[in-house]
């Protein structure tokens, strides 16, 4: 089969997935797991390279160790007593619980990673819109968009920076002193268009609200012994992720351990506890890893950013505004980890072939990449975990839903972005 043939069966492939996955009539994991094993069936991949190259098991490992954690945890009912305690601090008023709920889920990403965040905040969210008999998808959202925003801002709050901190040496200090600002600003921005935008959607009967004010927040609590061993884990699992570079730890392999610990310790049935794992969006990322796999090994991938980067002709302005919006543009769809996997590459060499700084270039592409995960309920691991989760409570976030709240929320984003980098880097 030939290079042109392979580079358009790739490109025919995914757009079909794409379009299967926006019309909805088939589940987007069975959608995903075909388009996987097509790919790899007609030669543009070889199994090999799909599961030791393109599927990121350190994703998916940390999927699956939070998963259980979260899962495990949930048992004390201590995401009931924290639903309660913040609700109430809100005074049970559904915007004001928005807004707070947004806020600590940014706080959290940027400090843990966005992909934990969601994990320990969509439980809560539930337990409020239950008992207030409202809808959580104005929640849900406000939880994906502000968890990719609060991850931007630091070196493990997103995969995509994890990543391009290892491949130039840019620390912890560097990402805060560099990201922490658009993301603030981004932050504030986005919570109050969403609690202007979903403020007549999210309206409740007053005794619902003094119910919820007159709950005794503590008789959610179960098992107090199940509680201090999950909130041990938990915490031990935190600092993990803090210390796992100095420590020389994948991800993964701190949530694993954490999992498989807190399976030990709180005496817990493999069975049942495997059952708390989302299999169907595990199953999802593995197949779009593969999908995305193929885009790469055919170089479309790397056709579509040599591209870009070609028209700008060694301009650093004009090379770090490309970069930021492609990124951007492109993490919405093709999901911002393969993706930054192939821009690192290709931005070392342009580094090594010329004069340009590239700083703002790295900072461009970070940007770029973590703001663009809100284009699409495809477009980061957040909002895939929310949407499994959602599905099975019976409140599924379809794509056009998420695409007519995130995909501007995006662009503004990134012209906020824009203006941060020429402001701080290009002027």
């Amino acid at each position: 089969m030939s290079e042109t043939v392979q580079f358009w069966l790739a490109v025919g492939i995914f757009l079909a997935v794409y379009t299967f996955i926006i019309v909805e009539k088939v589940h987007r994991t069975v959608v995903a797991l075909v388009g996987g094993t097509l790919v790899i069936a007609l030669g543009l991949v070889s199994q090999n390279q799909a599961f030791t190259k393109y599927i990121d098991f350190n994703t998916i490992g940390l999927l699956i160790g939070m998963m259980i954690i979260v899962g495990i945890t949930r048992r004390s009912g201590v995401f009931g007593y924290l639903a309660v305690k913040s609700a109430q601090v809100a005074k049970g008023r559904p915007v004001y619980i928005l807004v707070a709920l947004g806020l600590v889920t940014a706080v959290l990403s940027a400090l843990l990673d966005n992909v934990t965040t969601v994990l320990l905040i969509v439980p809560v969210t539930f337990v409020i819109t239950d008992q207030l008999e409202i809808s959580p998808f104005p929640f849900l959202i406000t939880e994906i968009l502000t968890s990719n925003i609060g991850g931007t801002a630091t070196l493990i709050g997103d995969p995509p920076n994890i990543m391009i901190g290892s491949a130039t040496g840019l620390g912890f200090i560097d990402f805060i002193a560099n990201m922490a600002l658009p993301a603030l600003v981004i932050l504030v921005i986005t919570i109050a268009i969403l609690a202007f935008f979903f403020r007549n959607q999210m309206h409740t009967d007053e005794d619902k609200v003094q119910q919820l004010l007159a709950m005794d927040e503590k008789e959610f609590i179960k098992d107090y012994g199940l509680l201090k061993k999950s909130l041990l884990v938990l915490g031990l699992t935190m600092i993990g992720f803090l210390l796992h570079q100095a420590l020389h730890l994948e991800s993964a392999t701190v949530a694993l351990l954490g999992a498989a610990l807190l399976m030990l310790i709180a005496n817990e049935e493999p069975e049942d506890v495997l059952l708390m794992v989302e299999w169907p969006t595990i199953f999802f990322f593995a197949g779009l890893f593969v999908i995305v796999g193929a885009l790469e090994a055919s170089g479309v991938i790397n056709a579509l950013a040599d591209g870009a980067l070609r028209l700008s002709e060694g301009n650093v302005v004009l090379t770090g505004v490309l970069i930021l919006w492609l990124s951007g543009i492109a993490s919405g769809f093709v999901d911002n980890i393969p993706f930054v996997a192939t821009m690192i590459p290709l931005l070392q060499t342009i580094g090594q072939a010329s004069a340009m700084p590239m700083d703002s270039l790295w900072w461009a592409l970070a940007l770029g990449a973590c703001l663009g995960g809100n284009g699409t309920l495809v477009g980061a691991s957040a909002n895939i975990i929310v949407a499994g989760i959602s599905a099975r409570h019976g409140s599924p976030i379809s794509f056009w839903q998420f695409f007519k709240v995130g995909f501007p929320i995006t662009i503004l984003s990134l012209l906020l972005a824009t203006g941060y980098m020429f402001l701080f880097f290009w002027s």
